[in-house]
């Protein structure tokens, strides 16, 4: 796999999705092809198998619980945020849980502790505050574990809004703050440091991680090298990996845990939006049944461009347009794209590589439509609905 050329596969993904017949779908809807979320599984448990780390799945980028049975046949279990994320990984996907947040609520880690595998705690005050309930509630349940996050202060990211490392970062505990004499209870390290990053950054940030942190290794039972990890990317070099993980390994004696969450949907859905209305203001505008801030908040956050089926950049093809969303918010704007054709209203758009980070980040501001979800079958055709979202699901989030 790590042989091929990105695009290829970016490629074959695009014409995988060429084919859909948009008209069977509502709009706008979330469309996830089990087929490329199998392909991409397929190589995360390779990983598994030739390496002996465990992978999770990061609900935090991608909590389609309508596909855990498919999920649940190829990796570990699930990592949470959170105590409802770690209740969506119980109930649903099975396997282990393992929990992270940046703070605790007592009345969330209660819960936590009874539903979790592994619970990672961000800080030394956090960890000596609920060591008495984190103690009581592994006499309970023998099996739960408990660790540490630690922040190896080797930056890697390049956007400072998804850059854990960042200066004063409240993620994760530097070496100078790390409670070297009161570790008793804490049986894993773990950290997080990239974002959607190839495996070169994970090499340094390991690297880093075993010169600030090392002499503790051997003083615990597993460490969790977080999530970031690009590896169903096919120029991702799978095979540097899994020796990087089988060194590690060999060289500590410990469990290793990954937890993905974009390689598990990477390039596995799409948005379908249809085009509401045309208005020209200095330049051709159209206006469609999406939102960028609602549904896509990644383009306005990151910020990015997505990709569209079909268009090219600005001045590409005959046809430029910018495309915004039907929100209130004068900064609701997807981007600038040009198409072949002059576009119409009631055509469908289709942007690529959809599934990561847009189900788990829309919201109904303006009582915007959340989009429906379908699953569709890439081979056979198949398609299914499984959720449409209405008036109810925008009221009974207020009061």
């Amino acid at each position: 796999m790590s042989g091929v050329a990105a695009p290829a596969v970016e490629s074959l993904r695009t014409e995988r999705f060429r084919r859909l017949d948009t008209a069977r779908v509502p709009t706008p809807c979330f469309v996830v092809d089990e087929v490329s979320i199998e392909d991409n599984l397929k190589i995360l448990a390779r990983v598994q198998r030739d390496s002996g780390a465990k992978v999770l799945l990061a609900l935090k980028a991608f909590s389609m619980f309508s596909l855990a049975p498919l999920v649940a046949r190829y990796l570990s279990g699930t990592c949470a945020s959170g105590l409802h994320e770690a209740r969506l990984g119980r109930e649903a996907f099975g396997g282990e849980v393992h929990t992270f947040s940046a703070a605790y609520a007592e009345r969330d880690l209660r819960e936590i502790l009874e539903i979790s595998d592994h619970v990672v705690f961000n800080s030394p005050s956090q960890w000596a505050r609920f060591r008495p309930l984190a103690r009581a509630a592994a006499a309970r349940r023998p099996g739960l574990r408990f660790g540490l996050r630690v922040n190896p202060e080797h930056s890697e990211g390049e956007v400072p809004l998804y850059d854990p490392c960042a200066p004063h970062s409240r993620l994760g505990i530097v070496r100078s703050q790390f409670p070297a004499d009161d570790l008793d209870g804490i049986s894993g390290l773990h950290f997080h440091t990239l974002c959607e990053q190839s495996f070169a950054p994970l090499a340094r940030t390991v690297a880093a991680f075993e010169a600030k942190f090392g002499e503790f290794i051997p003083r615990m039972d597993w460490i969790n090298f977080g999530g970031g990890h690009h590896i169903t990317r096919p120029d991702y070099e799978v095979d540097a990996l899994v020796a990087l993980l089988r060194g590690f390994r060999e060289r500590h004696g410990v469990a290793l845990y990954l937890e993905p969450g974009e390689a598990i949907a990477w390039q596995g859905g799409v948005l379908v939006a249809e085009v509401l209305d045309l208005a020209w203001n200095g330049m051709p505008l159209a206006l469609l049944d999406t939102s960028a801030t609602c549904h896509m908040p990644d383009v306005i956050e990151m910020p990015y461009r997505p990709r569209i089926i079909g268009s090219g950049a600005p001045g590409e093809h005959a046809q430029t347009y910018r495309l915004g969303g039907l929100t209130c918010l004068a900064g609701d704007v997807i981007g600038d794209f040009s198409f072949p054709e002059p576009l119409r209203v009631g055509q469908r758009l289709v942007f690529e590589d959809m599934a990561l980070y847009t189900m788990v980040k829309t919201t109904t501001f303006n009582g915007t439509r959340l989009p429906s979800i379908a699953i569709w079958n890439s081979r056979t055709d198949a398609l299914r609905v499984v959720r449409d979202f209405g008036y109810d699901d925008f009221r009974s989030r207020l009061s």
